[in-house]
């Protein structure tokens, strides 16, 4: 199926639209060949894949190197993970100064890739100045281990903004895909250590001036199952599973390394921001009262009305 997909021919160049594939893998081997030609069957055809391993024991790097042998080394490279993680790995891959293209997109190892995914997102970015950091992220189609349909992820009501990113993670690293200028920004924050490089990536998109666009239609099937490193979060009982880590303490510690990761970047903050930002940081050490009237004052906010009372609740218990 993979030679008949795609030659090894180098794709005509039109406007600049070189999109730089940033693929996580580790013990892989399932799924990874489905993900792979989902990729070699995109109506945009101008892409080069990244693949980074982060220690995989199975075959997904015999996988890798067959599809490398087919598409050319000039279309895909791999590379060694850092081998902390997977958002150290996805982190490393956003950083790595060998990878020059015009766009930049995560992409697991699991999913399948509607056929206009990279061209959808490319109509976008295109619209947005260069010079502006700019994200296209959105909703995905949820499927099972066999590809049976499951249902969509939440379409959240409220636009995106930093305000929102500092406490909630909008979309799915899978679904993102964003400029160079986008980037350039997560090159000079370099690989930090963060909650998510989903929600790390929203946050200093949003903080730094950039515009996030989150997309109603869904052009990925998110596969669900046991091994997911992170869900989809859709169903009432993930949002009740989500509520119950956030009174555990998790939320707390997950806000505790972005804000650390982001007050070592403040500098790249626009002063609205940044204001914002301090405010926030600095609510979340005060007592119970000037912790909830800061955190309110603040602005922050989540998509919906049971993520903010949710996160009334966690700043009343000092969980935020």
């Amino acid at each position: 199926m993979l030679k008949n997909i795609m030659s090894s021919d180098t794709p005509t160049l039109g406007n600049p639209s070189r999109v730089a594939i940033l693929l996580s893998t580790y013990n892989g081997e399932r799924h990874l060949a489905e993900q792979l030609d989902s990729i070699l069957a995109q109506t945009h055809q101008d892409w080069l894949i990244a693949a980074s391993d982060d220690g995989s024991s199975d075959t997904t790097l015999a996988i890798l190197q067959r599809y490398r042998a087919t598409v050319g080394a000039n279309r895909m490279t791999i590379l060694k993970g850092p081998r902390q993680g997977f958002v150290a790995n996805f982190l490393s891959l956003a950083c790595e100064p060998s990878l020059e293209a015009d766009f930049f997109t995560f992409c697991d190892q699991d999913d399948i890739w509607h056929v206009d995914r990279l061209e959808r997102a490319l109509n976008w970015l295109r619209q947005v100045p260069a010079d502006r950091p700019a994200l296209h992220c959105g909703r995905t189609h949820l499927v099972d281990n066999q590809g049976r349909h499951l249902g969509e992820s939440p379409l959240f009501p409220k636009e995106p903004s930093f305000a929102n990113a500092l406490v909630q993670s909008l979309a799915g690293g899978n679904t993102m895909v964003f400029n160079r200028t986008a980037r350039m920004l997560l090159m000079r924050a370099g690989n930090v250590p963060v909650a998510s490089h989903d929600w790390w990536t929203y946050m200093l998109i949003t903080g730094c001036g950039g515009i996030v666009h989150y997309d109603p239609i869904p052009t990925i099937d998110y596969r669900q199952h046991g091994a997911n490193v992170i869900g989809a979060n859709s169903s009432l009982k993930d949002r009740l599973h989500r509520l119950k880590r956030m009174f555990a303490g998790h939320f707390k510690d997950w806000n505790t390394l972005n804000v650390a990761a982001m007050q070592r970047n403040n500098t790249l903050l626009t002063p609205t921001h940044r204001a914002t930002f301090q405010m926030f940081a600095a609510a979340r050490e005060a007592d119970l009262l000037p912790r909830c009237l800061g955190v309110l004052r603040s602005g922050v906010h989540r998509q919906t009305l049971f993520g903010d009372l949710g996160l009334i609740a966690a700043a009343a218990l000092g969980k935020i």
